[in-house]
């Protein structure tokens, strides 16, 4: 596989293989979202039959009007379009979707070493590193759970015995 570098530092991935080994790895998918891809599967195959022989196969689940691969400001441009049907702004990147991914997992209470896994980092460092604004729940859980106790025991001391 090999990477074109763009501007600005992003990359576009060439050919059909995963970034690392690690990166090859079966999710399962929520309801929702394969429900998504089951209907962008069958709009995509009416494209392919108004394209006809203007179609260009490449086997990419998300491509042009005639098959071939979108490029990063064309994904951008439909991104920002999406955000902006769905009432939250135009300021988003697709980028932050694995941010955002990182946050609700982290406040829904699912554990680091979890989410580490999710999203393909080997263990929870680089997780903690460039997530940590996404985890301070999970941070400050141990913190928070120790107030409450605490609280409670401030609250109905224990009596000593004489």
């Amino acid at each position: 596989m090999r990477l074109l570098l763009h501007g600005h530092g992003h990359a576009e991935r060439v050919g059909g293989d995963t970034k690392t080994p690690k990166s090859r790895r079966t999710l399962e998918l929520p309801q929702q979202a394969a429900k998504a891809l089951r209907q962008h599967h069958q709009s995509q195959a009416a494209q392919r039959i108004k394209a006809g022989k203007a179609w260009h196969d490449h086997g990419l689940v998300f491509c042009s009007a005639i098959g071939t691969p979108r490029d990063a400001a064309h994904t951008r441009r439909a991104f920002r379009a999406i955000t902006k049907r769905a009432g939250i702004g135009e300021n988003w990147t697709p980028r932050e979707l694995r941010h955002s991914f990182v946050s609700i997992m982290s406040d829904n209470g699912v554990p680091i070493e979890t989410i580490a896994d999710l999203v393909g980092h080997t263990d929870t460092r680089v997780t903690e590193q460039v997530y940590r604004h996404q985890l301070k729940p999970v941070i400050t859980k141990g913190a928070e759970t120790m107030n409450t106790i605490f609280s409670r025991a401030g609250k109905n001391p224990r009596k000593k015995s004489a």
